[in-house]
C-alpha cells in the first residue's frame, strides 16, 4: 500500500474488519472464512497504484454485500 495516501489504508483495514465481523456469521463457519479471506488480502498486498487499491476497495465492497445477502 501507498506511504502516501493514509486514507487508502485506512479504507483497507476497515473493509477486512467489516468483512471479518460478517464472517462470524458465514455458513460455513469463521475457521473456514477468516484464512481464505486473509489470503485474499494478501495477495493484493503488493499493490502500490492508488487506481489499483481502488478497484481491490471495489471488489471487497461487492463481496461484503455479498456475503449480507446470505
Amino acid at each position: 500500500m501507498s506511504a502516501t495516501n493514509p486514507e487508502l489504508r485506512r479504507q483497507v483495514i476497515a473493509i477486512y474488519k467489516e468483512l471479518l465481523n460478517l464472517g462470524r456469521d458465514y455458513p460455513q463457519g469463521f475457521n473456514y472464512f477468516r484464512p481464505r479471506l486473509h489470503k485474499a488480502f494478501m495477495a493484493n498486498a503488493h499493490l502500490r497504484d492508488e487506481e489499483a487499491i481502488r478497484n481491490a476497495i471495489g471488489r471487497a465492497d461487492f463481496v461484503k454485500k455479498e456475503i449480507e445477502a446470505l
